[in-house]
């Protein structure tokens, strides 16, 4: 972990570090940034020269992790398609926030509670059975 937080970190690796993207996400999520518009499946497959199925599992993290909406366009003659569009720089970067937010919080009570557990006298620890924390 302290090797993460002191690794000099872009834009597209802390969304990637915060959402859990891989590097083929995080070029689909700017794919989408500069497009004019939303792109479908193929057109990110087509635009990455890489298959279908991995351009849509790049789609589906990123949609997952709520960087990227679904739009559903429908045929004059019935069936659909979707077209895929990042959600503002604003939201996302709130979002991250957020979640940053209730990571430090999590942490800071799991650091309070070591200081609880091992701050008691030797004697209460050597009665105490041995445990891992919660």
């Amino acid at each position: 972990m302290r090797e993460d937080l002191e690794r000099d970190l872009r834009c597209l690796d802390l969304l990637g570090c915060v959402h859990g993207l891989n590097e083929r996400d995080q070029m689909v999520f700017q794919l989408l940034q500069q497009a004019e518009g939303g792109l479908t499946v193929d057109d990110i497959a087509d635009r990455l020269d890489c298959g279908r199925s991995t351009a849509y599992r790049s789609i589906s993290r990123l949609h997952e992790a709520g960087v990227v909406e679904q739009e559903q366009i429908n045929y004059d003659n019935g069936g659909y398609y979707y077209v895929y569009c990042p959600r503002t720089p604003e939201e996302v970067a709130h979002e991250m926030q957020r979640l940053l937010n209730d990571w430090y919080a999590d942490i800071g009570q799991l650091i309070q509670e070591f200081e609880d557990r091992y701050s008691r006298n030797s004697e209460d620890r050597e009665n105490q059975p041995l445990q891992s924390c919660p």
